[in-house]
């Protein structure tokens, strides 16, 4: 039996790149070279998603009223408050187009996981023991690594094409084959929407749908409670803020509940399986597949 345990004291500023100079490090490198902090950084990439795929303002501000009104819901979401898109738009602009209301908190917080063995949570009185099938992490390095962005400094219509497989795709793609499931199988999904605009990336990234169709299947509602495969019931860092350690075991904290039939007024009816996809700085990143 292992006790896993994640906390966060988030500081009132930008982060600062732990262990000293990281030459390597994809976001190292555009802090350093570009100046380009997290805000900035989302703004840039929800620009693309707008020049590449055709999404709105308003399908971001979506994801933030679909998240909160699943936050109202969590007994230990920081923020327990419903919005609408008109707040979102009423909100104000940090870089363009994300306004205030599309980015998450930096945030303080914890979590903790108690692993067993299947037969060790049984003799101790288990009654809906909750599987972890897969675990993957991720850590590009550049160069020699696909970062999520193609090289912009040709000027040919493939720079607005994405790379075969991002990160993030890797990421799932690892965990799904270690599980022995695909996007089909899934009851639900947490993910980290540490801008509304990266949420509709990661239902891409999921295979939840394919390239530039997540705000299609956010506009269908597929991705709400009460959805097809609704993603971050818990209310996701839109209303937990971002305590990073902490928050890659909330994701997994909330599939344990909904996959016992425990999660209250946002159970997922019938969960059976379900997927965690988070990021941090520097460029990691983790994805936990679990089952009832």
């Amino acid at each position: 039996m292992v006790l896993v345990v994640g906390a966060d004291a988030a500081p009132k500023e930008f982060f600062r790149p732990a262990g000293g100079d990281r030459h390597d490090d994809p976001d190292w490198l555009r802090f350093r070279l570009l100046g380009a902090t997290n805000p900035a950084y989302f703004g840039l990439y929800a620009r693309r998603r707008l020049a590449a795929h055709g999404d709105t303002v308003e399908d971001f501000a979506r994801v933030k009223v679909k998240n909160a009104a699943a936050g109202a819901l969590n007994p230990y979401a920081r923020y327990r408050k419903r919005v609408t898109a008109e707040e979102v738009a009423a909100s104000a602009v940090v870089a363009d187009p994300l306004r205030l209301l599309d980015i998450c908190a930096p945030s303080d917080g914890g979590a903790a996981l108690v692993l067993s063995s299947l037969e060790f949570a049984r003799r101790h009185g288990a009654a809906r023991p909750v599987r972890i099938r897969a675990v993957s992490t991720v850590t590009p390095r550049y160069p020699s690594t696909v970062l999520d962005l193609p090289d912009i400094a040709t000027d040919s219509a493939s720079a607005m094409e994405p790379p075969a497989e991002t990160f993030r795709a890797s990421i799932a793609r690892t965990a799904y084959e270690e599980a022995g499931v695909g996007p089909e199988d899934l009851s639900l999904a947490e993910v980290y929407d540490l801008s509304t605009a990266l949420e509709l990336q990661w239902y891409e990234d999921l295979g939840l749908c394919g390239e530039g169709e997540g705000a299609k299947l956010l506009c269908e509602g597929a991705t709400a409670l009460g959805g097809r495969i609704p993603v971050n019931t818990s209310g996701g860092l839109a209303s937990f803020g971002e305590a990073v350690p902490a928050q890659a075991l909330v994701q997994v904290c909330e599939l344990t509940w909904q996959l016992r039939d425990a999660a209250g007024d946002r159970q997922v009816a019938g969960a059976r399986v379900g997927i965690t996809a988070s990021q941090g700085l520097f460029g990691h990143g983790s994805s936990v597949i679990a089952t009832r």
